[in-house]
């Protein structure tokens, strides 16, 4: 006789209160010992809970009956909302996205820095909360993701039912964003929120140019199709950018489409397009060919120029940027003979933005091409007291470079999510700058950074910043200051 395993039935759990959020977004209940994190919760909904996934602890599971609606609630905005994995809070009032945003910092605070810190000042709206992104990037795929409903739909235009359950499982053209956890599966857009308008006008139109004309979609699990990527950035003085990721160098084909943007949207600025025959989507090892116009676009922040090229990386709120740099700035207090260093400057945004202020600031970043850009950026603003170096942060920053450069009195650190490497943590400790200003996009690995400098360092402000309207990402910029 076999041993067989039998698989557990997964229990349905019945009106429970869903009572808080998570730290990464999803609703959370609690049921006997079990934490159950729930998919499209809000605080206060009673509902039935199917369990999907079970751990000692913890539990995962989603909702099939709402019993009572929590007063949190609001109506989704989104015809996609609930299948695209963006904007996943759009269910939830704006006002409670704010509060839960503001709570997730005073956590990661409280549970993993685990030192005195003061009141948080009120985390600061977001003035627009669509609309407001200057660049999304759309994914070509035949593996075109069908809902229940499409699914219906297709069985009844199509007497061959075989043809359309295959048509469910993806085999039809779709522009869009890959589905959550699927990355062969791409969700068709019809109308994005993110984006200022023309990006849905961009998309739609070059996804019917391309069906008509019958380019072959990308298909990554066989790495074949001719449409791979369309990338749309915008700058909030209205200047527009597009860049258009082809599989193959097919010159006949690639001047039809380009010619075809060109002569139906006139106002594209900068209009541009890849080749990318490699297995992955990056282009930053790729080059980029400017088919008309300008090889940049041009973004305004407070009186300062910033050029923006294809592979730039700029804040993609850009007005709720200036809010950001503005609280950095103002947490800095930078005085006229003081050194600032900017750490993980990126195309040297805050560096340039707070110059004005310092005798000097040093900027760096392990992205070359984002130093040019920093540079770029401090001659077009003629500005003549900036430095950048590329390189990684831990290996720039070493006790000749400050010996060469001076010592920080400010530094300004704004890391990527996964926070700083525990070298350069050290590294700030030796240099003793009088104040430290820390902007992060992920309080909890700042959390944990800040609790390493907490044996010389006292936190003396917490600012949350609201960037991403219906997500659960938040901004935050804390004060450090020498004890």
């Amino acid at each position: 006789m076999h041993n067989m395993k039998v698989k557990k039935k997964l229990p349905l759990i019945e009106a429970i209160e869903i009572v808080d959020i998570g730290s990464e977004g999803q609703a959370v209940a609690k049921y006997n010992d079990w934490v159950i994190f729930v998919k499209g919760g809000v605080p206060g909904d009673v509902c039935d809970i199917q369990i999907t996934r079970r751990k000692n602890k913890y539990a995962e599971g989603f909702i099939t009956r709402l019993v009572k609606q929590s007063d949190k609630r609001t109506q989704p905005f989104c015809s996609h909302f609930g299948t695209c994995g963006g904007c996943k809070w759009q269910h939830l009032d704006y006002r409670w996205q704010l509060f839960y945003k503001q709570k997730q910092v005073e956590d990661a605070l409280k549970r993993i820095a685990k030192i005195p810190y003061p009141e948080l000042l009120p985390i600061i709206s977001s003035e627009h909360t669509t609309f407001y992104r200057n660049k999304l990037e759309y994914t070509f795929s035949n593996k075109k993701w069908l809902n229940k409903d499409d699914f219906i739909k297709a069985v009844e235009n199509n007497e061959n039912k075989t043809q359309a359950f295959t048509d469910s499982k993806g085999v039809s053209n779709a522009l869009g964003f890959h589905i959550p956890g699927m990355f062969d599966k791409v969700l068709d857009i019809d109308k994005c929120w993110l984006q200022h308008n023309i990006s849905n006008e961009i998309r739609n139109s070059v996804k019917d140019f391309c069906n008509k004309q019958h380019y072959p979609f990308f298909d990554i699990k066989q790495q074949n199709g001719f449409m791979r990527n369309l990338i749309v950035r915008n700058s909030s003085i209205g200047e527009l950018m597009v860049i258009v990721v082809f599989h193959k160098n097919d010159e006949t084909k690639i001047n039809k489409l380009m010619g075809f943007l060109a002569e139906q949207f006139p106002q594209i600025n900068s209009l541009n397009y890849v080749v990318n025959p490699k297995r992955n989507d990056t282009i930053n090892d790729l080059e980029v060919i400017t088919y008309k116009g300008s090889s940049y676009i041009v973004e305004e922040m407070d009186g300062l120029k910033f050029m923006v090229s294809p592979k730039s990386f700029y804040q993609t709120n850009p007005k709720q940027a200036m809010v950001l740099y503005k609280v950095a700035k103002d947490f800095a207090n930078i005085k006229r003979n003081q050194t600032v260093y900017d750490l993980y400057t990126g195309t040297g945004t805050i560096a340039n933005y707070v110059a004005l202020h310092a005798n000097k600031v040093i900027g760096i970043e392990y992205i070359e091409e984002a130093i040019h850009d920093a540079q770029r950026n401090s001659s077009l603003n003629h500005i003549s007291n900036t430095a950048f170096f590329a390189g990684d942060m831990k290996e720039v920053l070493t006790p000749e470079f400050i010996a060469q450069h001076g010592k920080a009195d400010v530094i300004i650190t704004d890391p990527p999510r996964a926070g700083m490497h525990i070298d350069v943590v050290q590294r700030i400790m030796e240099m003793k700058p009088k104040t430290v200003v820390y902007v992060s996009c992920n309080p909890a690995t700042q959390a944990r950074d800040i609790a390493f400098m907490a044996s010389l360092y006292k936190v003396t402000a917490v600012q949350p910043v609201d960037m991403f309207p219906h997500t659960h990402h938040v901004e935050c910029v804390i004060k450090l200051e020498l004890m």
